[in-house]
């Protein structure tokens, strides 16, 4: 098994270690967990109207500061692309 892989980043393959390929796998997808979590918390403002959707992102910062969030966020998605690479990898045989 090779210690090199291609991330594929719009339309060009990236080579890059393996390691380092599942790690920024990882940050994407704790970044877009975030994201969804903004999305939702500024939506959930604008329609309360209580503060505004902008009150969501005072309430969004005080949410992603804490470490427990951002540890599980981390987890959940180290465990998914682990658990992805590890069925692919089962398919093949």
């Amino acid at each position: 098994m090779s210690d090199r892989t291609q991330l594929a980043v719009g339309r060009h393959k990236v080579p890059m270690p393996r390691l380092m390929k599942r790690s920024l796998q990882i940050v994407i997808a704790a970044a877009l967990t975030a994201a969804v979590v903004l999305f939702v918390m500024m939506l959930n403002g604008f329609l309360v109207g209580r503060g505004g959707s902008l009150g969501g992102i005072d309430v969004w910062l005080a949410f992603i500061k804490r470490s427990d969030i951002i540890g599980t966020i981390i987890l959940t998605a180290l465990v998914t692309t682990a658990f992805l690479y590890w069925q692919r990898d089962k398919e093949g045989r």
